[in-house]
């Protein structure tokens, strides 16, 4: 038995050995289709008709979830890479996300407290922030001022805008209830809301000390973080709301009496 690699013969003494003719021998060559490559065609018609089925959202898949739909959901045994190129090879990509820019309001602080939110008594660091929830009617906001070593909301205010004025009466309210206490940090992020005239002027004007995380970084008020995380889990994904007022109202209660 020869060991010789059968690229190195000829076309015509191949086609004399077997009884073929040069130009069928060509003719096949090029119309042949290897099961490899009829396998990439079968995986890439189901791709295919997923990504243009209707009310799915298949068109978004990059090869990680579509090799995962196509083990898992149609029982094909394939490689991820496999699907990568088959993808690759057609132009189809999955959605990517936006990238998104902050643009920093001039009117800012410096940030004060570095992530240390552990204080030894009341009235030393106070935290703002905004949340917002859908209800049938529209979205509800709501800003709170939390202070630091109790974690209890001081002050709070409900609105159907997000404006400046929600995060001052949120302000207010805490001075209120906080009545006389000067020098605490009023720790917040960039929003505008909170870099506006009308609430730096009233920190100033409280005898409060502004503060401000780093741009786009969620850790440096991580505690308002953990606040807002706790409402969503126990009130906000608890139901559907129907209207603002009851989202409102049911707001009003966890913050109050939860």
């Amino acid at each position: 038995m020869t060991t010789e690699n059968p690229k190195r013969f000829k076309v015509a003494t191949v086609s004399r050995l077997l009884g073929v003719s040069r130009s069928g021998y060509y003719t096949w060559a090029k119309h042949h289709v290897s099961a490899r490559k009829a396998r990439d065609e079968e995986i890439a018609a189901v791709i295919g008709r997923l990504r243009s089925e209707k009310g799915a959202f298949f068109h978004t898949y990059g090869s990680p979830r579509m090799h995962a739909e196509l083990r898992m959901g149609h029982g094909f045994r394939i490689g991820r890479k496999r699907v990568e190129r088959i993808m690759r090879e057609r132009g189809w990509a999955g959605a990517v996300k936006r990238k998104f820019r902050f643009r920093a309001n001039p009117a800012t602080s410096e940030d004060k407290v570095n992530r240390n939110f552990h204080v030894p008594g009341p009235n030393r660091l106070w935290l703002g922030d905004i949340t917002e929830h859908h209800t049938a009617e529209g979205k509800v906001y709501c800003a709170v001022v939390l202070d630091a070593y109790s974690r209890l909301a001081i002050g709070w205010s409900i609105g159907s805008r997000m404006t400046a004025d929600l995060v001052v009466d949120a302000l207010q309210m805490a001075r209120w209830r906080r009545f006389g206490v000067r020098g605490a940090i009023m720790h917040s992020d960039h929003g505008s809301q909170y870099t506006s005239w009308a609430f730096t002027s009233r920190v100033h004007e409280a005898g409060l000390i502004a503060s401000m995380g780093s741009v786009g970084d969620c850790y440096d008020n991580a505690m308002m973080e953990s606040f807002w995380s706790g409402m969503q889990i126990e009130l906000l994904d608890s139901q559907p709301w129907a209207t603002r007022r009851q989202l409102g109202t049911a707001m009003f209660s966890w913050i109050e009496a939860w």
